[in-house]
């Protein structure tokens, strides 16, 4: 059973009405680089993806060396601590607790000693059937140091690993369930894995003779390396100094992208899995003003998840794009919350209306999506003090009705407003004149014939493989 310490994230307050980041993982394998800077400034790059806890590990042929603790990558980080890394292979992670307790122990990548010397996984996702694994290694011996699902990986490739590493991994695969990608990292090779959906992204870049390993291609940007491809779902890369090999370990019936990597989690400037995410955002804006064509004065966006899609609806419509929202970019990781008596004041922290834009305007607000609804009716509340005529609320997705296991922070569906609301019940709840979700048909349309390619389970319920119970049971009492 995955445990928890009942320690909400710092900034919950705030966020509280969005989905949690999973994880972003980089890795380099690069003779002559200073690769431990180079995953620095990568895993910058990463930071929207997890700021809980940072990690770098190098590896110079010999041993691995390791370096991680909790904070931004700011903080656990400085020149001299980059100085003491000497090698020429390195693995980062960033990371936001989807499974396991928020404390240094669970922090990545992970690096263990074992029969045949040294290894280190950084790991994005989460895996579906990990109480089941972690029951089944226990009872045979395992020892866990941790509670993230990320060593039951480690635990199997030590165990299977009697002959090649490669081999050890693919028959890891055969036995874990859900999402997956993955940095693996000895003293002299760099590994790359994903799962065979292609629940979590990870894409490969080169930098001269340099190979890297990332999460998004904007980590690729960051440090100079062309994009090159995505690793396909069920692959295995390994790059060491015979260069570069690829293994396809595991093949499925259909692939299974995460549809909210384009909706709300990658960086606008990431190209996933073939398609540019600040594009795609752009045309769910247009689509939701094909959907929804109400009169109003003003489009809206809700800081900063909902700017493009905003922008493509002013553009579709012709309804004029204006920041009504002003989002405070300064409350960090670090904030210190208000007391519960003045609780309400976490929204008007974080971001505050500009009256005089606002004032006996008819708006339309657009958002990523509606989580819990907590946020969006104080949204409303105070764009709504602020004089306006009408307020309607469009969100560039479906609802959000089913938890996920994938390796997105959700609660159990109880606390998922669409889960148990009607659209008009919704509308109520936050206070808006209208409420409008971008359809399915819509959201998928805009991939083209890509369209069978993606997770939409969050939104229909149509899970890519069936979820155990052990997980369903865990998930809800962990809530």
């Amino acid at each position: 059973m995955v445990e928890d310490n009942g320690q909400a994230p710092t900034e919950s307050l705030l966020l509280e009405d969005k989905l949690r980041e999973e994880c972003g993982i980089f890795g380099i394998y690069g003779p002559g680089c200073d690769v431990a800077r180079l995953s620095y400034y990568g895993l910058y790059a990463l930071q929207h993806r997890g700021q809980e806890s940072a990690g770098i590990a190098v590896g110079d042929g010999k041993r691995i060396y390791l370096q991680k603790d909790m904070g931004l990558v700011s903080e656990v980080f400085n020149h001299e601590k980059l100085d003491r890394f000497q090698g020429h292979i390195a693995v980062g992670h960033v990371r936001y607790s989807t499974t396991g307790t928020s404390n240094p122990a669970n922090a990545q990548p992970l690096v263990f000693h074992y029969h045949k010397g040294m290894i280190g996984l950084a790991h994005n996702g989460n895996l579906s059937n990990v109480s089941d694994l972690r029951h089944q290694l226990s009872s045979t011996g395992s020892v866990f140091q941790s509670t993230t699902d990320s060593e039951v990986i480690v635990n199997l490739i030590a165990r299977y690993n009697q002959g090649c590493l490669e081999d050890a991994i693919v028959k890891s695969m055969i036995d874990i369930r859900g999402a997956y990608a993955l940095l693996i990292l000895t003293e002299s090779k760099l590994i790359g894995v994903r799962d065979p959906y292609g629940f979590r992204p990870l894409c490969l870049g080169r930098m001269g003779d340099a190979y890297v390993l990332a999460s998004e291609s904007c980590a690729l940007d960051t440090v100079g390396a062309e994009l090159v491809r995505d690793i396909e779902p069920g692959e295995i890369i390994v790059i060491d100094e015979g260069g570069l090999t690829s293994r396809k370990a595991l093949q499925t019936r259909r692939k299974a992208h995460c549809i909210f990597e384009y909706i709300y989690f990658a960086r606008p400037d990431s190209r996933i899995d073939g398609f540019n995410v600040n594009k795609v955002r752009r045309q769910m804006g247009r689509r939701l003003a094909r959907e929804y064509p109400v009169e109003a004065d003003l489009v809206i966006p809700v800081p900063d998840s909902g700017t493009i899609a905003a922008r493509g609806f002013a553009e579709e419509s012709g309804i004029h794009f204006e920041e009504g929202l002003m989002k405070n970019r300064y409350i960090g990781r670090t904030f210190i919350q208000p007391t519960q008596n003045i609780r309400d004041l976490g929204v008007k922290l974080k971001m505050n209306p500009i009256r005089d834009v606002l004032a006996g305007k008819r708006v339309i607000l657009v958002d990523d999506s509606i989580v819990r609804g907590t946020n969006s009716s104080k949204i409303v509340d105070m764009v709504r003090d602020c004089g306006v005529k009408e307020i309607h609320y469009c969100l560039s997705s479906p609802p959000y009705r089913n938890s996920c296991y994938y390796g997105i922070d959700t609660s159990n569906e109880a606390e998922l407003i669409a889960s148990h609301k009607s659209l008009e019940e919704i509308r109520e709840h936050i206070g808006a004149d209208g409420l409008h979700y971008l359809s399915m048909e819509g959201l998928l349309e805009i991939f083209g014939e890509s369209r069978n390619n993606f997770c939409t389970a969050c939104f229909s319920g149509d899970y890519p493989e069936e979820i155990p119970c052990s997980e369903i049971h865990d998930k809800l009492i962990l809530e």
